[in-house]
């Protein structure tokens, strides 16, 4: 059981914490941090959630390692058709599908596009979650309702499928299901539509993903 420590005692709690210490040093310490403008020419926030950044690369690695991991985990596994099996599967190729997304399907590495998606590419990348029709309408939805399955609806319904994530990684994919629900309904207020800081929120669930397919590659069960 992990604990939130304070100056008034402790809370015990049975998730992971990190979400919540991350954002504290996020936007409690390096968003406020001096000299960036003098020393890398912008903040040291905006360097952090960059297109091309460092957020940006760490979801790559992450990803992509959690795909390699449930590969390993879907090979060890005796029962290949079993539901368990196949969502690890599916989980794997999900996450080497956006690794590839992250970087282009490799294009900011070798510089090699397919014109005939970049020319229709919001952010003029070879990628197809920058496509008008997914990017508008498709991607935010659908992020939001994974989020929410990762991150609560699959550990209390299932709770012995050991593919899905576990409870204890659940705010990990909620607070990212939060952000982007309040993002989307700020397009439709009164008030000034709030900043975009997704490459800060998509980190935490490239995070959560990295996590749940670890622990799991530490206890394979067959």
């Amino acid at each position: 059981m992990a604990k939130f420590k304070t100056q008034w005692g402790s809370i015990d709690s049975e998730v992971n914490l990190f979400p919540i210490y991350y954002l504290i040093v996020v936007y409690g310490i390096i968003y406020i941090l001096p000299f960036g403008q003098i020393i890398i020419g912008s903040t040291w926030f905006d360097l952090l959630k960059k297109e091309d950044g460092p957020m940006e690369w760490l979801q790559f690695i992450q990803y992509f390692s959690s795909s390699l991991f449930g590969l390993f985990i879907f090979y060890k596994i005796k029962k290949k058709k079993s539901l368990n099996a196949l969502i690890w599967l599916l989980l794997s190729c999900l996450c080497f599908f956006i690794a590839a997304e992250e970087i282009s399907w490799g294009e900011r590495i070798t510089g090699f596009t397919l014109d005939s998606i970049t020319e229709q590419s919001i952010q003029g990348e070879t990628n197809i979650h920058n496509l008008p029709l997914f990017h508008n309408y498709i991607l935010d939805p659908a992020l939001q309702l994974i989020c929410l399955f990762l991150g609560w609806i699959g550990w209390r319904k299932w709770p012995y499928l050991t593919a899905l994530p576990s409870k204890k990684l659940s705010l990990f994919f909620l607070i990212v299901a939060l952000f982007f629900a309040y993002y989307d309904l700020s397009w439709a207020s009164t008030i000034s539509h709030i900043r975009n800081d997704q490459e800060i929120f998509e980190s935490l669930l490239s995070t959560g993903m990295f996590l749940h397919f670890w622990d799991n590659l530490r206890f394979i069960r067959t």
